[in-house]
């Protein structure tokens, strides 16, 4: 069997799939995050241990494909060296254990083995052109402060600067704040004293949802992912390759995300919540 996992810093999904068809389905099933940026190994090994190993008792895995938020170059070796001791330390011939990032994750799961524009739009912004296998170029992911245009942590950012500067509506506030209990102090906490403020500024993109009947919120949305488009993926050079985004931004907007991309002049692929079940096809057609 070949084990896939795709991880970020809040949840691993995994995927125990035979290689080819006839040997059954794919079994499926969640892990705590890994990132190797932000946990130590012993950590990493513990958590593997704990949570991972039961799923792989009496399977025979002939090969390992974790792509995850923080597998840098830098990073690989200890990723699997944590993965081999976990969990096929007692293994005579482990099997082959391949680190990948989260990017080319996302770019075989929504490009396969085309050529193709692969982007990530969830909490944070990512994008890369790919050449039907591996990334070929890419923009760097700068973060909320420096960057991050089309993400869900730029939308609560620009919408909360929009709310209490007056340019939305003026009942929305007053709704806004009986809706979560925020109020403008509390705002200044949660993003300036309080740790992972761009998980918290992503956390208001249900109620920006909400109020997507109102024009001056899909303004906002859409010039949102104009601006992502404009500034990263026109950079490419590539208008003649579709636009392909993974992430529950993208998903959750994807009507804005359209209306932005007409507006730029370039042609949206696929659209999909969650990278797995993409991973799955391409290591399926692979390991044919």
């Amino acid at each position: 069997m070949i084990l896939l996992a795709d991880s970020g810093s809040t949840k691993t999904d995994w995927a125990l799939l035979p290689c080819t068809v006839d040997e059954g389905e794919a079994a499926c099933f969640q892990t705590q995050g890994i990132n190797p940026v932000l946990m130590d190994d012993a950590a990493i090994v513990n958590l593997l241990k704990e949570q991972l190993c039961p799923y792989l008792t009496d399977r025979d895995i002939t090969s390992l494909f974790f792509y995850g938020a923080g597998c840098r170059p830098e990073q690989v070796a200890k990723m699997q060296g944590a993965l081999t001791a976990a969990c096929f330390n007692a293994a005579t011939t482990p099997p082959p254990i391949h680190i990948h990032s989260d990017m080319l994750g996302a770019a075989r799961a929504l490009c396969q083995h085309s050529e193709g524009i692969a982007c990530i739009l969830g909490t944070g912004a990512n994008s890369c052109l790919y050449d039907g296998s591996n990334i070929v170029d890419n923009r760097p992911a700068l973060g909320f402060i420096l960057g991050d245009e089309g993400s869900g942590a730029v939308l609560g950012k620009r919408f909360i600067n929009a709310l209490y500067e007056g340019r939305m509506p003026a009942d929305m506030l007053a709704g806004f704040e009986q809706a979560t209990g925020l109020t403008l102090p509390r705002l200044i906490d949660r993003v300036y004293r309080q740790p992972m403020p761009n998980r918290f500024l992503a956390s208001l993109a249900p109620f920006i949802h909400q109020q997507l009947h109102r024009k001056e919120v899909r303004l906002l949305v859409t010039e949102n992912f104009r601006d992502f488009l404009h500034n990263n993926i026109l950079r490419y050079g590539r208008n003649d390759l579709p636009v392909n985004a993974v992430g529950s931004i993208a998903y959750h907007f994807a009507p804005q995300l359209h209306e932005a991309a007409g507006a730029e002049g370039v042609h949206i692929g696929n659209i999909i919540k969650s990278p797995m079940e993409g991973l799955m096809d391409y290591h399926r057609a692979t390991a044919i």
